[in-house]
């Protein structure tokens, strides 16, 4: 290559990866700024929520709108609701993928080629699409207005996208090393406890974000299967600054801030994490 070549080149490389650097903050950009676009309307008054500027940040920041809509909202009473439903749907959310997917990827049974099918068959059935049928079913067995159905329901729907996430991960696990332990005489639960799932620590992690961020956030099913206020979950803080006539919108975007933060926080501590196991799942998978 001559040096004139080789000086063009250097140049198309240093626009292109311009042109990289440029679109990736464009990207960054526009996914911050519904973040920061909530957070300047929740310290605003609500009647100047229609004001002509895109996003501004009022001179005199109303914080009690926060305090309205922890307290007013029932964010203590929601928040225990939601834990109490999320934390167990994202523990089986996850184990039960693992070990589906250790069956469908690595073991060899009569039904395999059915359960996968089945599988795959599950992330094309749409949320709405089940209510009713599942509406009924949990009324004959007593499972409306409880928290086990939910559990049931968003367990139900992690199912399929998990088991594919965790089997793309197991797929670049060596055989061999399953191979050596059963010779030792090591049965299955040593072999899933003491070798696979260590090996598999990130996938776990992008499942459980993943799964928890979807479960956190979900008001459908909660608000077909859940009827009493006692029960409820965080999306309902939002609803109940919604009246017939007036809406208090300052503080319903103040709910949403806060609903928001705890995701937040969990993906920016698991993020390297995550990554990691999408990384891992694509290129092994």
């Amino acid at each position: 290559m001559s040096l004139i070549d080789s000086e063009k080149y250097e140049t198309r490389r240093k626009y292109a990866k311009a042109a990289i650097v440029v679109f990736l903050v464009l990207l960054a950009l526009a996914q911050i700024f519904p973040l920061v676009w909530i957070f300047s309307y929740s310290i605003k008054k609500s009647g100047d929520l229609f004001g002509p500027e895109l996003i501004s940040f009022p001179a005199h920041p109303k914080w009690d709108n926060y305090y309205r809509a922890f307290i007013d909202g029932k964010i203590p009473l929601y928040l225990s609701n939601t834990l109490r439903i999320v934390i167990p749907s994202v523990a089986f959310g996850t184990i039960l993928p693992f070990f589906l997917a250790y069956a469908c990827a690595r073991m060899e049974w009569r039904l395999k080629g059915l359960v996968w099918a089945i599988v795959i068959v599950g992330l094309t059935i749409p949320i709405h699409t089940t209510l009713l049928p599942n509406f009924i079913w949990y009324r004959t067995f007593h499972l409306i207005d409880t928290r086990v159905g939910l559990v049931i329901s968003y367990v139900a729907f992690s199912m399929s996208f998990n088991t594919i996430v965790f089997s793309g991960l197991l797929a670049g696990i060596p055989k061999s090393m399953e191979e050596s332990a059963f010779i030792d005489g090591a049965g299955y639960h040593l072999i899933l406890g003491k070798i696979i799932a260590p090996m598999s620590v990130t996938g776990f992690a992008t499942v459980g974000v993943q799964t928890f961020l979807s479960h956190w956030n979900e008001f459908i099913m909660a608000n077909t299967y859940l009827s009493t206020e006692l029960k409820r979950t965080l999306p309902f803080s939002i609803i109940l600054f919604a009246g017939q006539y007036v809406s208090d919108y300052a503080v319903q975007f103040a709910c949403m801030t806060l609903v928001a933060l705890p995701p937040l926080v969990l993906y920016f501590v698991f993020n390297k994490w995550i990554l990691a196991g999408v990384t891992a799942g694509a290129v092994k998978g």
